[in-house]
Parts: structure tokens; sequence; C-alpha cells
């Protein structure tokens, strides 16, 4: 099947693309691992994240929030040893914090309720001028250390406060004085931070948006941004460890974002206020086996292609596969979240998003997007993303306005050229790989590069750029200069000379 684009080099189509704006993490206290660093260095390498977000900032393994008695009074300090430890690692990797405020430390919390193999405490705090006395404490802290620049690092109030699991009872009120306390305390510190929530995800989405708008409204609190999470697949079946999942509409999904968008807009006082996605992927369980597939590399492209249509900034859960919310993995391929799975081995999905942060080094002026493509203009010629979620194959069949000599290099990501799930399976799918299996099962999670070269005929140029089934291609078409060497003639030189 063919299908023809006709590229319009005077065209301007709106097109958000914040791919690199921030990315999700396992808790925080998980950075202090040899194998979460690799793998967050290889991420910041070929992509490079702004920010990162991770559950885990106040819960006991980071070990900030002490109580000790002395002469029968109780007193409260800070250690910041580890958390120090990881946030300068961060640094170093050129990646900032997403401040994500939550959970609760055991002795501040009101309740015993935990969530997560790690037992983070979803309960309040027994008393919220504590909480905001730990908070600012922590804020001027990461002030003192890192310097102005911490102004910039967005705070978020809790996670999923809408679940029970994660804020006990999923008691709105109490959510909500909870933001009201974190919020009045910071700005009270330096009205400069950025502060949002509610960071709510699925279950009564329209309704908590817009009674948390509400309250800020009647209580003068103007949020910085509005977050909520956004997730694509119906209810799992499980079996044994695995969750299977149906991908949903990805037109609904998408008529979601665009209902908390309205919802928003309807109050004069929030309007065009940002909204961050601050949590997005298919499946919402560490056990989603799409998660390792092609089929999620080219479902994720178009979700890439239109987020940003009405979010201001989106961050991928998660960016590796060292996560424990339900346990140690079992296995090498496991449907973890990361889009790079343990030895470094980058699964089809990192390469959407590589893609896309190539992209947007290319050129921001979109000249073509539909539901299967995104083509850019660049200083040099134009850059590109085909996906195919539909069929078994298609070619696009592109037309430029273009004089000259030009090269194209396409990328390539589908079941035949780059499927790691595929090569671990045929080798009899190794829990734990030894060093040279995960070598050669690595070897087969990269892109196939091609080149071409392609001239103009009065005026336009047309390439043409096959997409096989749940495959994901980029293609970079620039001016080409020919500069060959004096006695090289590259035609004899593959010929029998």
């Amino acid at each position: 099947m063919n299908e023809k684009i006709t590229v319009n080099a005077e065209n301007r189509i709106a097109f958000n693309n914040n791919v690199d704006f921030c990315v999700g993490t396992g808790r925080l206290g998980l950075a202090l691992t040899e194998e979460y660093l690799k793998q967050l260095e290889f991420v910041q390498d070929e992509i490079g994240f702004k920010y990162i977000r991770g559950h885990g900032l106040f819960s006991d393994d980071v070990a900030i929030y002490h109580e000790y008695e002395e002469e029968g009074e109780i007193k409260v300090e800070y250690n910041y040893t580890y958390l120090d430890r990881i946030f300068d690692r961060f640094i170093d990797l050129k990646i900032r914090p997403y401040l994500e405020l939550g959970f609760m430390p055991y002795q501040l919390a009101r309740g015993t309720q935990t969530i997560f193999y790690w037992k983070g405490n979803t309960t309040p705090p027994k008393d919220y001028k504590m909480w905001t006395d730990m908070v600012v404490a922590l804020l001027k802290h990461l002030r003192g250390r890192y310097g102005e620049e911490v102004l910039e690092w967005p705070i978020e109030v809790w996670n999923e406060p809408n679940l029970p699991g994660f804020w006990y009872k999923a008691d709105m009120d109490e959510y909500f004085k909870l933001f009201k306390e974190s919020y009045l305390a910071i700005k009270a510190y330096d009205s400069r931070f950025k502060v949002g929530g509610p960071a709510i995800c699925g279950v009564n989405d329209a309704e908590w948006i817009k009674e948390f708008l509400t309250f800020c409204k009647e209580n003068d609190l103007q949020p910085d941004m509005i977050t909520r999470h956004h997730y694509t697949v119906e209810f799992p079946k499980t079996i044994g460890h695995y969750d299977y999942h149906k991908l949903e509409d990805a037109e609904m999904r998408f008529d979601n974002l665009q209902s908390s968008r309205d919802i928003a807009d309807n109050f004069e006082e929030f309007k065009n206020t940002p909204i961050h996605i601050t949590e997005f992927s298919t499946s919402y369980t560490p056990k989603g086996v799409i998660h390792d597939t092609n089929i999620n590399a080219a479902y994720l492209a178009e979700q890439l292609s239109r987020i940003g249509d009405m979010n201001e900034a989106y961050s991928y859960w998660t960016f590796g596969d060292v996560f424990e919310e339900q346990g140690v993995p079992y296995s090498l391929f496991h449907g973890g979240f990361g889009m790079v799975a343990a030895g470094n081995i980058p699964k089809p999905t990192f390469w959407t998003f590589a893609f896309y942060k190539q992209l947007k080094n290319a050129g921001s002026e979109c000249v073509f997007r539909d539901k299967t493509s995104v083509i850019v203009k660049t200083s040099k010629g134009y850059a590109g993303i085909l996906w195919n979620i539909d069929a078994d194959e298609y070619t696009r069949e592109i037309e430029l306005p273009m004089t000259g000599e030009y090269t194209l290099i396409t990328k390539t990501v589908d079941e035949e050229c780059c499927n790691p799930l595929k090569v671990w399976h045929d080798m009899g799918e190794p829990a734990h790989p030894t060093k040279s299996e995960t070598d050669l099962i690595r070897s087969s999670a990269f892109p196939l590069i091609k080149s071409a070269v392609v001239k103009d005929t009065d005026g336009k140029a047309e390439i043409s750029v096959p997409v096989k089934k749940n495959g994901v291609v980029y293609f970079e078409l620039s001016e080409r200069i020919f500069t060959p060497d004096r006695g090289y003639d590259y035609d004899r030189v593959i010929s029998d000379h």
C-alpha cells in the first residue's frame, strides 16, 4: 500500500515537541545503585532530558526526616546525605529534579497505610506545620547547595491522590489541605518557586480537576501548573507475573486530555495555565508486557506527535527498568516501564523518543502532520518521523519542494530489524542472560540505517520510505556537498575495477 504526501514548505503547523522536558524514574533511592546510573547515563547521552521525576523523595530509604527525644521534648532533624548523593549525580548527568513531594516519612505519618514493595507511606502528616517545615527546609538546603537554578525546579504536591492506594481513602478535602499548606509555605519562602497539582490519574479525573481548581479559586491559590497522568490501555488480564493489555483508541485518549484543558480554561483565573503530564505511557503497571514491544514504540509515536497540542510538558514513565513497585523483576524482559532494559538494552520505544529529540534538534518549523507522520523543515532540508500501527506494510511517497542534490538518511525500528524482545525469545528467554548473551541482544536493539542520494526534477523531489507493521522510521534529507578526493572514484571502487 502506498500513500502520498505533498509537502508545502510554506506551511506552518503548530507542533509542541517538548519530548525532552522530563522523564520518570522509580523511587529516588534506586539512584544509589550502579545499574540505575548506567541506564540513566545512556539515556542522557542518547536523548538528554532536562528534568527527572520520581516517587519517594521523603520516604525512609532516602532518610531525610528524623525525630528524637531530648529532655522530654520531641525534636526534628534532617539528613541530606543520600539526597545530596542522588542529586549530585543527576546534576553530573545534566538532568534536574522535578520535585514530587511524597511520600510521608514514617515518623511524620498520621497512619500506617503503605504502597508498593518498598512500602511508601500514603497517609497525611500528623502535623501540617511539621510537614511544611520539612518541605521548606529541603528547598533551603537545595538552594544553598545548587544555587538559584533550584527556583526553576518544578514542584508537584503528592502523587495520584484520587487513588486510595496513593492517598488514604482518596480523601479529596484532605489532599486539598495538603496542597494549600504546601503551596502557601513554599510561596511564603520564595514566590518564584513553581508549584502544581493535583497529579491525578484516571479515576474521576474530570471531577478532581474541576474541584481542585474550584478550591484554588476559593482560596486565592494560583497553581503554576496543573498536573495529571495519562495511560492508554484497558484493564489487564494477569497471568503469572505479567499483565496483558489492549490499547485504547488513541482519539479517545486525546479527547480525555483535551477535556482537562477545557476544564481549566473554563476558569478565567486558570485559563492557559500550563498542564504537565507528569506520567504517561501505554500500560500503567511495571509488568505490562506491551512496554517491551515494537507495538509500544509505534503507538507512542502518534502520542508524541499530538500530546503537546494541549499540554505544555509531558514525562514518560520511565527511563529505565530498575524499578521495584511490585518487587524485583524476575526476568530481563518483564514488561517493565523503562525505555531501557538491564544491560543498557534500548527497547524500541527508546528510539521513538530519540527520534523525536533528533527531530527537535533538526528544526522547529512543522510543515506537515497527520495520524502517521510529522515532518519539519530544517536549515539543511527536511526531517520527519513516520509510523505504522495498522497495516502490514505501506510506503510513504513524499514529494518535497527542493532544488539540487540531497542526502537521504533513514533510521528504521521495526519487528524485523530492531527487535531485541524477539532475539531474547528465540534464544530461549534467558531470565538472567550472561554478558555475551546480553551483548548479543543489545546488538540487535539499534536502528537499521540506510542512505541514498536524491536529486530534484523541476524543483521537486520524491522519496519513498517503507514502514512495516509496528514500525517507526526517522528520515533526514539534507543538502549534499560532494567533495571527492583526487583520484577517488566510488563507482569504480565498488565495481570490478
